[in-house]
């Protein structure tokens, strides 16, 4: 029997169990998209906003998914296309904005490099200027460069004079264009310009590289990107202008009737032809949009980083 006065040892205690780590997270701690979207739903706006960004796309889409099922639902789509009239309209369009674009690049891109990097009177309104065609409705574009170029208009004598006659003409096409398009590059091209360090072209000027080699082996490398995206917005803006075309140079097929006219043209006796043009206008849309996104990514995803 144990004596009482005696300590009896206590058992030892058990080690307790380390706590469980949490597993590593790799979501950062700034409020993801689920956070912001659960936020929102708390505070009751999250079904207005849905709404409205639903029937926006469906304003969007609905159009273009009706002239895609109708093209699909009237037969061969290339059939379509090889028609005379259809062929005329696309070789006149690509051939237009193509010379319409190098028009835009060789005016467009000094203007531009011009207004980033030089303070001058007038630069306002200048800046102003640019801008005028995009807010200017087509139709005055039309009229305002037949008033100036045309047979009775402001300089329509002198270029008679030189044997030159630029209304109603494949020319004019040209010119309607680059009026309503080449504003598109000159502004994302002034924006390419500006983000461009300047202090890349102060290095190549101290190591002896004169300032048209700066431009071009540092400056455009740097700002490739802003100025592709503009020449893009340009061409597929001068793809679709009508109004000041069809007032300055007509529709007469195989000389001024570009892809748009066309479409304006068949819809009373083509209407196979017309939706066939839309389509393709269509897939040529969604194309330069991809390739937009494609040129653009990676600079959206340096300015979120």
């Amino acid at each position: 029997m144990a004596d009482r006065g005696h300590l009896v040892p206590s058992r030892p205690a058990r080690p307790r169990p380390a706590p469980a780590l949490a597993p590593p997270t790799s979501a950062p701690r700034d409020r993801s998209l689920v956070t912001i979207v659960r936020a929102v739903g708390r505070s009751g706006a999250l079904i207005p906003l849905l709404l409205s960004a639903g029937l926006f796309a469906i304003l969007v889409l609905v159009p273009v998914v009706a002239i895609v099922a109708r093209v699909l639902l009237t037969g061969d789509l290339l059939a379509v296309l090889g028609r005379p009239m259809v062929v005329a309209a696309l070789r006149l369009s690509l051939l237009t904005t193509t010379l319409s674009l190098g028009v835009t690049l060789l005016l467009g891109t000094p203007v531009a490099y011009l207004l980033a990097r030089y303070r001058f009177p007038g630069r306002t309104l200048l800046d102003s200027l640019i801008d005028l065609p995009i807010v200017l409705p087509p139709a005055v574009a039309g009229l305002g460069l037949l008033m100036a170029f045309g047979r009775r208009g402001l300089f329509g004598p002198a270029l008679e004079a030189l044997g030159l006659t630029l209304s109603f003409t494949t020319a004019a096409v040209v010119v309607a264009q680059t009026f309503v398009a080449a504003p598109f590059y000159v502004r994302a091209a002034r924006a390419a310009f500006l983000a461009v360090d300047q202090e890349l072209e102060r290095v190549a000027h101290t190591l002896g590289v004169s300032a048209w080699a700066t431009f071009w082996r540092v400056t455009v490398p740097v700002a490739l990107p802003g100025l592709v995206s503009g020449a893009l917005m340009s061409w597929a803006r001068a793809l679709g202008e009508f109004g000041a075309t069809i007032m300055v140079a007509g529709s007469f097929p195989g000389r001024t009737q570009t892809m748009p006219l066309a479409i304006y043209a068949a819809l009373e006796s083509d209407l196979e032809a017309a939706l066939a043009l839309a389509a393709l206008l269509v897939l040529v849309s969604l194309g330069l949009l991809g390739g937009l996104r494609r040129v653009t990514g990676p600079l959206g995803e340096k300015a979120d980083a």
